[in-house]
C-alpha cells in the first residue's frame, strides 16, 4: 500500500468501495485467523464472558428499581405519603448491586488483561521464530528496519484491539440487548422512537470503518520507512558513514520529512470517524427530549400507560445504551482499521522459507560418509532474486574436501567464490546439482545438524553489545572458564583479554566497536574453536585487516584449522599457500586446481593474481618504508582505548 505525499485524501470512491467489496472474503478470512488467536484461552474467555453476561443484566436493574421508587415508593399510585421502609429497602438493593458489578468488573478487567496481553505476546513470539526459520537470501533483500517495525510496532498497534475486543463485544453487546429488552419491558413505543436512526448508524459506520483501515495502513508503512531510517542511520555503522561523509543534515532532513508525514497520517488516523462518533452522541443525548415530547402528545392524547416513573426508568435506560453503543461501534471502528495492520502481520506469518528440512530428513550423523567431508557435484546456483537473463553465480562446480583437508577458493571478485560457502551449510538452496554433506545431499539431512558440524568466521565478524564471555558462550553457553581461556589461547587473543581491566567480562560495545579489527576476528576464532566442530569455512577472514594483524590472525586460523575440514575464500594468496589443494574461480566455474606451486607452474589466471599481488606489495612496501607506522599506531596498540569502561 503506498503512501500519499500530496493533497488531502479524497475518501472512499466508487472505485475504492468495488475493491473494498472485493476484498470481503478475505477480510472475513482474516478475521477468523484473528479469532484463532484467542482458541488456547478459550477457558478464560469463557469465564469472562460469563461474568460479562451477569455483569450486564445486572446493569439493567437499576432502572427498573428507580422506576419502583418513583412509582410505589416517592410518589405511590394509590396515593398517600411516601413508603420509607420500602425505599429504603430499594435504595439498598441499589447499593448491593452496584458493589456486585463493581467486584465482577475488577475480575474481568483482569482476566481480559490477562488474555489479550497473553495473545499479543503469543503474536510477537510465533512471528520472531517464523522470522528466524526464513533463508538468508529473505535478509538480505529485506531492510532490518522494517523487518523490526513489523514485529515491534505492527504487533503494538493491534495490541489494544487483542486486548479489548473480546470483552467490549461481549459487555456491550449484552448490554444493548438487555438494555433494548428492558426498554421494550418499560414502554415499546417509547423503544421504537430512540431506536430508529441505529441502521443508519451502522451504514455510516461501515463507510468510516473503511476509511480509518485505508489511512491505518499508510501510516504502518511511513511507520516502517520511520523504523528503517533510524536502524540505519543511528547504528555504529551507520553514523560512523554519515559523519565520514558530512550527511547528518541530509540524514536529519530524510528523517524529518518522514517524521512530517507520519505526524500527518497519525493526526488523520486520529481525526477520522470523530466528526460521526459526535453526530452519533449528539443523536443519542437527544433522544431523551424527543422521549419527553413524544410521551407528553401520548398523554395529552389519552392513550395512558405512561407514568414520572415510566419516564424517567425509560430515560435512564436510554441513557445506559450510549456508552455501550459507542463502544460497539468502536470496536466495528478498531476491527476494521487493525485489518490493514493485521494483513501486515499474517502477510509475514504465511512467507514460506525457501529452504526447510524434508520429511524424511536425517542428522548429519546417521550419513553413510565420514564428518567432515564435502562434495559438489555439478552445481549451479543462481540467486532467487537475480534477472532471469543473468549468467548463474555457479555453473557446474564439482569438488571434494576430505576430512582434515584445506581447501581454498581464489579468482577476482565477484567470480562466485564465496556462494560456495553459503551453499556447504544450505544457507541457499543449489539449483542444479547436489552438495553433499558427510556422503548425504543436504537436502536430506536436517539443518540444524549441519550447522552443528560447521564453523563459520567472516570478514565481517558480529559481536554482540556484551561482555567477551558472552560472546563467547554464544557458541557453547554451558563453557567452563577453562575451555574459555583454552580456545582464546589457541585463537591468540587471551593474553590480550587478561591486559584488559575487567578481563572477559569487558563489555565490546555495539558490534565490537571498543576492539581493534584484529581483536574482534580473533574473538570469532576463539567462538569457533569453542564450538569445536568438524568444518570450517573461512570466508576473506583476513581482508580487511593490516598486515600486522592479518599475521596474527592468520596464525590462530592455522590453528584452528588443525585436523578439521577447512573451505577457505582468500583474496589475499599469501593466506591459501599452504592450502593441500586451491580452486581458482572465474565467472562461476573452477577454471584451475592444484597446490600453490603447482598453479604457478601453469602460468595461468592463479599465477595472473600472484603477479599482480606481489606488485602491488612492493609498492606498498615503499610507501610504508617511507611513512613508518609505529606501534602506537595500530589499532592493537591503541593507547587511548579503554575496553570495559
Amino acid at each position: 500500500m503506498g503512501i500519499g505525499h500530496g493533497g488531502g485524501f479524497r475518501g472512499v470512491d466508487a472505485r475504492a468501495q468495488r475493491r473494498l467489496n472485493a476484498d470481503a472474503p478475505r477480510i472475513l478470512h482474516l478475521r477468523h485467523r484473528v479469532t484463532d488467536l484467542f482458541r488456547p484461552y478459550r477457558g478464560r474467555i469463557a469465564t469472562t464472558g460469563l461474568l460479562v453476561v451477569v455483569g450486564a443484566g445486572i446493569a439493567v436493574i437499576p432502572p427498573l428499581i428507580v422506576q419502583r421508587i418513583f412509582d410505589d415508593a416517592l410518589f405511590p399510585l394509590a396515593g398517600g405519603g411516601p413508603d420509607l421502609a420500602l425505599l429504603v429497602r430499594l435504595v439498598l438493593a441499589m447499593v448491593l448491586l452496584f458493589l456486585v458489578s463493581a467486584a465482577l468488573g475488577l475480575v474481568q478487567t483482569w482476566i481480559t488483561a490477562t488474555v489479550g496481553n497473553s495473545v499479543t505476546g503469543d503474536l510477537r513470539v510465533r512471528l520472531f521464530e517464523h522470522l528466524q526459520a526464513m533463508e538468508l537470501g529473505f535478509f538480505t533483500r529485506t531492510k532490518t528496519g522494517v523487518i523490526q517495525s513489523r514485529l515491534q510496532n505492527d504487533v503494538g498497534a493491534v495490541s489494544g484491539v487483542l486486548t479489548n475486543t473480546v470483552t467490549s463485544i461481549l459487555g456491550n453487546a449484552v448490554t444493548v440487548i438487555a438494555s433494548l429488552v428492558a426498554m421494550i419491558v418499560i414502554d415499546w413505543r417509547l423503544t421504537i422512537i430512540a431506536v430508529i436512526l441505529m441502521p443508519i448508524l451502522a451504514v455510516v459506520q461501515r463507510r468510516v470503518g473503511q476509511l480509518r483501515a485505508r489511512i491505518a495502513g499508510q501510516t504502518q508503512e511511513s511507520l516502517s520507512e520511520l523504523t528503517a531510517i533510524t536502524q540505519e542511520t543511528l547504528s555504529v555503522s551507520g553514523i560512523l558513514l554519515s559523519k565520514s561523509f558530512n550527511r547528518q543534515r541530509t540524514e536529519s532532513a530524510r528523517y524529518r520529512q518522514e517524521n512530517r508525514n507520519q505526524v500527518r497520517l497519525q493526526v488523520r488516523r486520529a481525526m477520522s470517524g470523530q466528526g460521526f462518533f459526535a453526530v452519533v452522541q449528539v443523536l443519542v443525548a437527544s433522544v431523551p427530549a424527543v422521549i419527553y415530547l413524544v410521551s407528553g402528545i401520548i398523554v395529552a392524547g389519552g392513550a395512558g400507560g405512561i407514568t414520572a416513573g415510566t419516564i424517567v426508568a425509560f430515560t435512564t435506560v436510554q441513557a445506559r445504551l450510549l456508552q455501550p453503543l459507542m463502544g460497539l461501534m468502536r470496536v466495528a471502528l478498531d476491527l476494521q482499521t487493525s485489518s490493514a495492520v493485521f494483513a501486515r502481520i499474517f502477510e509475514y506469518l504465511d512467507l514460506v522459507p525457501a529452504i526447510a528440512d524434508a520429511p524424511d530428513a536425517i542428522c548429519v550423523a546417521e550419513g553413510p560418509g565420514p564428518l567432515g567431508r564435502v562434495e559438489f557435484q555439478d552445481v549451479s546456483f543462481r540467486y532467487p532474486d537475480a534477472a532471469a537473463d543473468t549468467r548463474p553465480t555457479l555453473g557446474g562446480v564439482s569438488f571434494v574436501a576430505e576430512p582434515g583437508q584445506h581447501v581454498a577458493f581464489v579468482g577476482p571478485s565477484g567470480a562466485g567464490k564465496t556462494t560456495v560457502l553459503y551453499l556447504t551449510p544450505r544457507m541457499y538452496e543449489a539449483s542444479a546439482g547436489a552438495v553433499l554433506f558427510a556422503g548425504t545431499d543436504v537436502r536430506r539431512l536436517t539443518h540444524e545438524s549441519i550447522i552443528d558440524q560447521i564453523g563459520i568466521v567472516s570478514q565481517e565478524t558480529y559481536l554482540f553489545h556484551a561482555t567477551i564471555r558472552e560472546n563467547l558462550c554464544y557458541a557453547k553457553p554451558d563453557a567452563t572458564d577453562e575451555e574459555l581461556v583454552q580456545a582464546c589461547r589457541a585463537a591468540s587473543i587471551h593474553h590480550v583479554i587478561a591486559g584488559f581491566e575487567h578481563g572477559y567480562d569487558t563489555v565490546v560495545g555495539e558490534r565490537g566497536y571498543r576492539l581493534s579489527g584484529g581483536e574482534k576476528q580473533r574473538i570469532a576464532i576463539a567462538r569457533v574453536l569453542l564450538k569445536d566442530p568438524p568444518v570450517l569455512l573461512l570466508d576473506e577472514a583476513t581482508s580487511a585487516l593490516d598486515t600486522v594483524s592479518e599475521r596474527v590472525v592468520q596464525e590462530a586460523l592455522e590453528e584452528a584449522s588443525r585436523g578439521r575440514t577447512t573451505l577457505s575464500v582468500a583474496h589475499r594468496l599469501s593466506t591459501v599457500i599452504g592450502a593441500d589443494i586451491i580452486h581458482v574461480v572465474d565467472g562461476g566455474r573452477i577454471v584451475e586446481s592444484g597446490t600453490h606451486a603447482q598453479l604457478l607452474a601453469r602460468d595461468g589466471l592463479y599465477a595472473q593474481l600472484a603477479a599482480q599481488q606481489i606488485a602491488a606489495t612492493r609498492v606498498l612496501q615503499t610507501e610504508t618504508d617511507e611513512a613508518p607506522v609505529t606501534p602506537a599506531d595500530h589499532p592493537d596498540r591503541r593507547a587511548d582505548r579503554a575496553p570495559g569502561d
